[in-house]
């Protein structure tokens, strides 16, 4: 499940740089209820782009915003309350890995869900069924 973290240069701290990550996959896991999970945890993933601050824009305006995107099945935190768990714990993770100034309506989260069957790895098409079920035998 990809998460997609494009900041401005200078805006992450080098160790956010480094850590936004793990610390946000951790956070999707958890949100999940997957924790433990061998299945679920291997198909967590992600990259990080730092850009040119010139590059980044809100509002038609060039703006310090750092955007997290996560890209999930149909299923994937699946309740209005899951959501909202991965978003605050993704606005709070973005807040401690950012220099000293960054304000949070700088910070932009967006989960976007593949429809039923539009999500895989390799040449595996992964159903929401053949997710849980694949989830269920690695717990």
């Amino acid at each position: 499940m990809p998460i997609t973290v494009t900041a401005p240069e200078g805006v992450l701290t080098p160790a956010g740089e480094r850590e936004i990550l793990p610390r946000l996959s951790a956070a999707l896991i958890e949100a999940s209820g997957a924790a433990g999970n061998s299945f679920f945890t291997a198909i967590v993933g992600g990259t990080v782009h730092v850009l040119p601050a010139r590059n980044i824009y809100a509002g038609g305006a060039n703006r310090p915003v750092v955007m997290v995107e996560l890209i999930l099945p149909n299923i994937g935190l699946g309740s209005v309350e899951a959501r909202e768990t991965f978003i605050t714990a993704a606005a709070q993770i973005v807040a401690e890995l950012c220099v000293p100034g960054h304000r949070p309506e700088n910070t932009w989260i967006n989960i976007v869900n593949a429809p039923d069957g539009g999500w895989g790895i390799g040449d595996r098409q992964y159903t929401g069924d053949a997710l849980i079920a694949a989830a269920a035998a690695a717990h």
